[in-house]
């Protein structure tokens, strides 16, 4: 007989969503809205910091996007 309560073979996706075309859709528009404030943001911090060792503006924009889109899906 097999034993069947220590080893799982299903597969797990911890973390991850399924992310369909209205996900996408919404994702796309915050993110292209989002680059020109990241851009903003991330040349003050430049002329502030006097560096350029830090997350660029797509970088920003893309976090943002990936921050506030869930957001509108779970409310």
């Amino acid at each position: 007989m097999t034993d069947f309560t220590s080893s799982d073979t299903r597969t797990h996706r911890h973390g991850h969503t399924k992310r369909g075309t209205e996900f996408l859709v919404y994702f796309s528009i915050i993110f292209i809205v989002a680059i020109p404030f990241a851009t903003v943001i991330w040349l003050l911090e430049v002329f502030q910091k006097q560096t350029l060792n830090m997350r660029g503006p797509l970088a920003r924009a893309w976090c943002e996007a990936d921050r506030i889109t869930p957001l509108i899906f779970s409310a």
